[in-house]
């Protein structure tokens, strides 16, 4: 079984900015040894003679082909905006610490 510590847990969530506690820290360790273990078993088999994109059944685009359409006039998008500026949308300044 591969080894996850609780501090390898708790640096990695502090990096990902998520509040995980000591107890769930744990239980995350042992969850993640487990994910990696599988992974492991995945990167045993052979897959030489599997092409890289094959699916068990036929894969098709159902996506409408990419047309461009002219888009709206400046003017008539910035109309209903509640501030402008320069031809603009003039927004709130958000800096965070």
């Amino acid at each position: 079984m591969t080894n996850i510590s609780k501090e390898t847990v708790l640096k990695v969530a502090n990096l990902a900015k998520l509040d995980v506690s000591s107890e769930e820290a744990v239980a995350f360790a042992s969850q993640l040894g487990n994910i990696i273990e599988m992974v492991e078993k995945l990167d045993q088999l052979d897959t030489a003679n599997v092409e890289p994109t094959s699916h068990a059944i036929e894969v098709s685009n159902v996506l409408r082909e990419d047309v461009s359409h002219p888009g709206l006039k400046r003017e008539k998008v910035l109309r209903n905006a509640p501030e402008t500026q320069d031809g603009m949308f003039k927004v709130p300044t958000i800096l965070e610490d």
